[in-house]
């Protein structure tokens, strides 16, 4: 689908999308927790869908009544009638649940579609194997075949390419009998992995943490049902709150301003750019002011860079954005997306080593593609805002990976977008 975004101000309130990555973390949690969970404030996001399929597939009986989840759970007693899991395009769906799937000891293909079959898969296979699991891919990306039982131990995990399997592990291994260790090697992204621990908590497992280089897991551990909230997403929110920065004013709620997501650093790359930020308990406030150029390393934050590149392209001068290197395993490779895309619409982008230097002042528009990642169809939206002609967006129908009312809630407030 074609959207046209048109410059336009925008003015109002909405509350922010449902954390995508959270609902996949309280989906696997639920699922293998004893009794009933109940999720409020659910993402039913494309991802958050997969994760639920997943889930029912496991074993988990699954009820959706309005905008509730009703889980109930396998009590660690997997019940897998289905030798395949399609995990669709969800990165995070794909490497939670293969360690899930490794506590049984029938052979499980893990799988997906679209981008998901070129991400890579194979940094897992040493992991695995440590810890007793038969794990062949398919020349280092899925579909992966898994074959537990999975065992306690001492595990090495590589943190480089993702923190997701790691995720995965923290979810699996306090189901074996057996104490774990978990000693990990240059881990990017923290703080998803303090968001793991988070949900972890909530569903009465633990975890000691030794600077997010060393794990403690304990085994014959327990996962009990939750009554739990969704929080808001900042990834998604981010791109509102660019918006307002751009293009007039909007105020952002069911946000928390303490969360471990590391999205919510986009308050303070705002601040630098100059825009008039207003947070409080549960709301942010944006409005649009003199936007300067900025400097902000995102490696532990790399989902920020779309909406960043759209906030940079109409501050006048060169912004610079750190951690290039954590965009090539994404939906598409975001650095080369970026780049080409953004050069359609009038904004120079250079890539020098890991540093990606974005020229802003004057987005003319034009048409572009999203490369089916949600996250590039949301940058040019946002961009589209402030541009000259406007932008049209070709496959904009991805943003329903992560926020599929993400432009009925630009419409909403006030953006022209046909």
């Amino acid at each position: 689908m074609k959207r046209l975004i048109s410059p336009s101000e925008v003015r109002g309130r909405i509350k922010a999308p449902p954390s995508k990555s959270m609902m996949i973390r309280a989906v696997a949690a639920s699922t293998l927790a004893g009794g009933e969970s109940i999720i409020s404030n659910p993402s039913f996001c494309k991802d958050g869908l997969a994760a639920i399929e997943i889930a029912k597939k496991l074993g988990a009986s699954v009820n959706v009544e309005s905008e509730l989840v009703f889980v109930k759970g396998t009590d660690g007693k997997l019940n897998v009638g289905d030798e395949v899991l399609n995990c669709y395009e969800s990165g995070l769906c794909l490497r939670l649940f293969s360690p899930v799937v490794a506590l049984t000891d029938k052979e499980i293909t893990v799988t997906g579609k679209g981008t998901l079959l070129n991400r890579p898969v194979d940094f897992m296979r040493k992991s695995f194997e440590e810890l007793g699991v038969s794990f062949i891919d398919n020349n280092g990306k899925p579909p992966i075949k898994i074959k537990g039982p999975l065992k306690g131990g001492e595990v090495y995990v590589d943190g480089s390419i993702s923190s997701q399997f790691l995720t995965g592990l923290l979810f699996a291994l306090p189901l074996i009998e057996k104490d774990s260790f978990i000693y990990v090697e240059n881990l990017k992204s923290k703080p998803y992995i303090g968001m793991t621990l988070e949900v972890l908590s909530d569903f009465g497992v633990f975890v000691d943490n030794y600077n997010y280089e060393r794990f403690i897991i304990k085994g014959g551990q327990k996962y009990r049902g939750d009554r739990y909230n969704v929080e808001g997403d900042w990834s998604g929110a981010s791109f509102i709150l660019v918006a307002g920065a751009l293009a007039g004013y909007v105020e952002v709620e069911n946000i928390n301003m303490n969360s471990y997501q590391a999205d919510r650093a986009i308050i303070d790359v705002l601040k630098k750019a100059g825009a008039d930020v207003d947070t409080n308990e549960g709301k942010v406030k944006i409005k649009k002011n003199n936007l300067l150029p900025f400097e902000f390393d995102a490696t532990e934050c790399p989902d920020l860079f779309p909406p960043l590149v759209a906030l940079a392209s109409a501050c006048n001068g060169v912004s610079e954005i750190k951690g290039v290197s954590r965009l090539v395993y994404k939906e598409s490779n975001r650095a080369t997306a970026l780049k080409n895309e953004f050069a359609k619409v009038g904004i120079a982008i250079e890539i020098i080593d890991d540093v990606m230097k974005i020229k802003g002042g004057n987005v003319e528009g034009g048409r572009v593609f999203s490369h089916d990642d949600h996250r590039i169809a949301m940058a040019c939206a946002v961009a589209g805002l402030v541009s000259v002609k406007g932008v049209e967006i070709e496959n904009s129908e991805a943003v329903e990976k992560s926020y599929p009312n993400f432009f009925d809630d630009l419409k909403s407030l006030g953006a022209k977008i046909k």
